[in-house]
């Protein structure tokens, strides 16, 4: 009988697949060239994963400093936004975390496996659906808990979600964060009176 996978290694193994994909992005991603820089075989990489695509899966969604998580955490670090001001706090607090260097160097890898999904459902496009649900269930409890009906929310926290990401987006081609950070303030300055009117 063989011996089961070494759960220590196995985390290791994942943080240095995230730091080399972080770096060298999906595009070419290749078993082999991988398994050299990290010092061992492909195929002790595939008796760890099973597969490539289950390796990147596993990679995001085990990623504790990943955007969503910041987001949970800040959320539940102090009590859920009440009004329109303290949401409008939280958005802020949460878009001011994207400007560490180590977040912002994931954004296109994110991108990366947004367009991917595209392409290709079958290997990313459930990573992306999650992601993206997560962020709307996350922000539509925020409004309902503002005191607006369901559909209300929702429509505000796919608003809310989807300019947010298109903001984060446009600066990884232009490299021009101040202009975006005046444009995400400048939608929250857009928004934050409709939150009001409850």
């Amino acid at each position: 009988m063989s011996r089961p996978p070494d759960p220590a290694k196995r985390r290791d193994l994942l943080d240095r697949v995230r730091a080399y994909i972080v770096r060298n992005g999906l595009a070419d991603l290749s078993l082999r060239p991988l398994a050299r820089e990290l010092g061992t075989s492909d195929r002790m990489l595939l008796y760890y994963f099973g597969s490539k695509e289950r390796m990147v899966t596993e990679v995001l969604s085990v990623y504790e400093r990943r955007p969503l998580l910041r987001a949970r955490r800040l959320l539940h670090a102090a009590d859920p936004p009440l009004n329109a001001a303290g949401l409008r706090s939280f958005m802020e607090e949460t878009w001011r975390q994207f400007s560490s260097p180590e977040l912002r160097a994931t954004l296109p890898l994110y991108l990366e496996i947004m367009a991917v999904s595209l392409l290709h459902p079958d290997r990313y496009g459930p990573v992306v659906r999650d992601a993206v649900s997560e962020w709307m269930r996350l922000l539509t409890g925020v409004f309902l808990g503002l005191g607006m009906a369901e559909a209300r929310a929702r429509t505000e926290a796919t608003l809310l979600a989807d300019a947010t990401l298109g903001l984060l987006i446009a600066p990884l081609t232009s490299g021009d964060w101040e202009q975006a950070d005046t444009a995400f303030h400048t939608l929250l300055d857009r928004l934050e009176p409709g939150w009001r009117d409850v």
